[in-house]
């Protein structure tokens, strides 16, 4: 029989904060060895528990406030950013949310409210790219390309990727991909050089070999602190760590590029895909992508806004990129490479037909996906028809 039931009292009447803490603290380290919670969340729970118990753990469940949370959060000169709180609070509901299911304490955080979710959302930009290519080793150049050109989520997908989780069809290669935050399995293709990149790795890591395909300069796979230590050191190299926008780059910028990318038509002639699209292939649910992603970037939801107060979209200028000017002899690798694909495609008209199937231009995708094979400046010639394309951002 429940805590206080045989005395009339409410079930968990007698159930300090400290034990609802301890008893969730538990379940993380049981879900953590089954490989339903992640080991992240897992340490963060452990953190802010321990922290909370420090303040209130020997109140009563039953005298606990809302106010009292308030305040200790407030205490924390550190935790000041909304996105923080929203993080500490959700793992304290959990606690009394399991207390509540598993052992009927009653929850009396039930209404408090967490901060509104604001995506912090940047697009690093085809030079911005460039630069992290030429700043890092191999190893993390194949890991910050392969996550930008497919938009998985660095270190509980990415990192996780095995030989085994390759298929190649048909159509081409697809890459089973599991997700340790959603706990589902989608498939998404490839093309381009996130096809070879993985074949030539397969190599050294066959299939029923078990290890990831990605791995850092040691052989090992990639953990969330070195891949995040990694990226820190790059922006200081490069000097990113004291500019406004670039110091708030991260591992993730790399999904949020993608994001970007697809949404703006980056490698479909400025067709960008739809909202479901978009979620399909990160994983999301249209809601979520949305959210995140299409009311900021999301040019064919916001065209119909400005349609219905008559104004009409502006069509696309032609004139040449900065980059492209006559005599110029500074274009990037990934510039020469669209060069390239661009004369192809007038030799072999055929190529630039759309599946209709899948919507997807094979030859755009492919112009992005090139990364040790890109060729260096000044090996190729100007091809007449790159003057006129129209410029292309990046970011």
């Amino acid at each position: 029989m429940a805590d206080g039931q045989e005395n009339g009292e409410t079930p968990g009447a007698e159930w300090l904060v400290a034990r609802v803490c301890s008893e969730y603290l538990q379940y993380c380290e049981r879900g953590v060895a089954s490989g339903a919670i992640s080991p992240s969340h897992c340490q963060a729970a452990v953190a802010y528990l321990n922290d909370l118990c420090g303040y209130c753990g020997a109140l009563r469940v039953g005298e606990l406030k809302k106010g009292h949370i308030q305040t200790w959060l407030e205490r924390h000169a550190g935790w000041r950013s909304s996105a923080t709180h929203r993080t500490v609070l959700a793992v304290v509901q959990a606690a009394f949310n399991q207390a509540e299911e598993m052992f009927d304490v009653p929850n009396p955080l039930k209404g408090l409210k967490r901060p509104t979710s604001t995506p912090r959302l940047h697009s690093i930009s085809v030079q911005d790219e460039q630069a992290l290519y030429g700043a890092t080793e191999e190893c993390f150049r194949n890991f910050l390309f392969v996550a930008i050109h497919t938009g998985l989520r660095p270190f509980c997908e990415l990192a996780k990727l095995t030989a085994d989780h390759v298929e190649e069809t048909e159509r081409g290669m697809m890459w089973r991909v599991y997700s340790s935050k959603t706990k589902k399995t989608r498939k998404i293709p490839a093309q381009g050089a996130v096809v070879t990149l993985p074949r030539r790795l397969m190599a050294a890591t066959p299939r029923s070999s078990g290890g990831p395909l990605f791995r850092n300069t040691h052989g090992n796979p990639w953990k969330r602190m070195t891949g995040v230590v990694r990226f820190l050191d790059l922006k200081k190299n490069l000097g990113w760590d004291q500019h406004p926008e670039k110091r708030k780059y991260s591992c993730y910028s790399c999904r949020h590029t993608f994001a970007h990318r697809m949404l703006s038509g980056f490698w479909n002639h400025g067709a960008g895909c739809t909202i479901e699209t978009l979620a399909e292939l990160l994983g999301d649910t249209p809601k979520v992508a949305f959210d995140h992603y299409g009311k900021e970037w999301g040019q064919h939801y916001q065209d119909p806004l400005w349609a219905a107060i008559g104004v009409r979209p502006k069509a696309a200028k032609t004139k040449a990129p900065a980059a492209a000017t006559k005599g110029s002899t500074s274009r990037t690798p990934g510039r020469q490479f669209q060069e390239r694909q661009t004369k192809r495609s007038h030799d072999r008209p055929d190529q630039r037909r759309i599946d209709p199937s899948t919507g997807s231009n094979r030859r755009q995708i492919e112009s992005a996906m090139c990364l040790a094979q890109l060729a260096t400046p000044g090996q190729l010639k100007r091809s007449p028809a790159a003057e006129e394309r129209p410029k292309r951002h990046g970011g």
